[in-house]
């Protein structure tokens, strides 16, 4: 997966296995959900650059959706599609699903990316509330596996994106920490139900990218909370799931967390 535009091997049994590494990489099929911004675009690019299709999974984010597909596919045609679906709804997950295998003809990883998080105050949470983020951020997840496996023709990965508040919670944000535990759970179920051919980690962000419209007196409140004092960049994750894609042949069931230490705290 490392690009080849820098640097090529001098060696000839070297530049036989680069090339070799670079015909596997083009020839994977990577399904990246809540792909049209943020994080999800950052992970979907990453994979674009390293020679991979890219399955983009949009709910209302349209306009990015495709803006996206098509600057991926201007470097290298028809090796991005954009799908839409609400996860909340299985049955449009498995059109979805269906949609990319069919267009892909495989799918050999799946990101498990999209999310909500919204502040719940206990007292006035509503079902609702809760309903939202335990369908967005873990029944989503686990029916998105579900109808993947059939298409991951020989050994596939699953990453799920969880949070480092899955293990410590935030008092005004249960709903969303508690699903976000119960990803974590569903990360070790799925290890063990897939193994061997199936690898499933998860990668556990700590503060990479605040809330939009965040003061600054949070901004600062988060820094001061954080034991390597700054917040993240998308690019942190992009690397940990650069890792576990690379190197990770080894790892199944694993939380990785990249949290600028808040777990420690």
């Amino acid at each position: 997966m490392r690009p080849n535009h820098n640097v090529f091997p001098r060696d000839a049994s070297a530049r036989s296995r680069f090339a070799s590494k670079e015909r596997r990489a083009s020839n994977q099929v990577v399904f990246i959900t809540g792909a049209s911004k943020r994080l999800g675009r950052e992970i979907a690019l990453f994979f674009a650059n390293h020679g991979m299709r890219t399955a983009l999974h949009y709910r209302h984010s349209k306009k990015e959706a495709l803006q996206l597909a098509e600057q991926i596919n201007r470097a290298r045609p028809g090796t991005a599609r954009a799908f839409q679906a609400d996860l909340n709804d299985v049955r449009q997950i498995k059109k979805i699903v269906a949609e990319a295998g069919e267009y892909f003809k495989k799918i050999d990883i799946l990101i498990n990316n999209a999310s909500i998080y919204e502040k719940n105050q206990f007292g006035k949470t509503t079902l609702d509330d809760w309903d939202r983020h335990l369908n967005a951020n873990l029944r989503a997840p686990f029916f998105l596996a579900q109808e993947v496996i059939p298409w991951m023709k020989k050994e596939g990965q699953i990453i799920n994106i969880a949070d480092w508040a899955g293990l410590r919670p935030y008092a005004d944000f249960i709903p969303y920490c508690v699903s976000k535990a119960g990803l974590l759970c569903l990360n070790t179920a799925l290890a063990k139900a897939l193994a061997p051919r199936i690898r499933v980690n998860a990668i556990l962000p700590g503060p990479i990218l605040l809330p939009e419209k965040s003061s600054p007196r949070f901004k600062q409140a988060v820094i001061e909370a954080t034991p390597l004092k700054r917040i993240g960049a998308p690019k942190d994750i992009v690397k940990a799931v650069a890792f576990l894609v690379e190197s990770g042949s080894f790892m199944t069931g694993a939380q990785i967390s990249v949290d600028g230490g808040r777990l420690i705290a």
